[in-house]
């Protein structure tokens, strides 16, 4: 179910594993998260990489060898939640004053057995600048979250 408020996008699914389960999928298996053509480097993306700590990065690695980071990971709380700041702007380049990042709040929560909750909120959006309109409009479309909300899915139920 796709929501969206003034300055956030907010998207929820129900999926069939244990929470610890899901947040392990969704940490581990980013780089099957995120889609190829979703992509700030000159060249083709050969691994998208989130290390899943306090202070880790959030980043693509090209075919090249060359990384464009795009997150940080603000806060941990495994199995139940991570928090990563997005540091790209809304002409979709990267954002280099951490003032101006936008925050993407993933919790797992319990649901019914073996089911898991997974709310995804990007936050903050307005911390952007002029375009964040534009950016939560595109982050909420279908080739948005909902299409890594589609992938993880896929990535679960396999």
């Amino acid at each position: 179910m796709m929501i969206d408020k003034q300055t956030s996008v907010l998207l929820e699914i129900a999926i069939e594993v244990p929470v610890p389960r899901a947040y392990q999928l969704f940490t581990q298996e980013f780089d099957r998260i995120k889609p190829r053509e979703h992509n700030l480097l000159d060249v083709d993306i050969a691994e998208t990489v989130l290390e899943p700590w306090q202070g880790g990065r959030l980043y693509d690695r090209g075919v090249d060898g060359s990384i464009c980071q795009w997150g940080r990971v603000l806060a941990v709380d495994p199995p139940h939640s991570i928090v990563l700041a997005w540091d790209i702007s809304p002409q979709w380049q990267v954002q280099t004053d951490p003032a101006r990042a936008s925050e993407v709040e993933v919790q797992f929560l319990a649901a019914a057995e073996g089911t898991t909750r997974v709310v995804l909120e990007h936050r903050h959006l307005d911390r952007h600048g002029d375009g964040w309109e534009g950016m939560r409009q595109a982050l909420a479309a279908d080739d948005g979250w909902p299409i890594y909300a589609e992938r993880y899915r896929d990535i679960v139920d396999a």
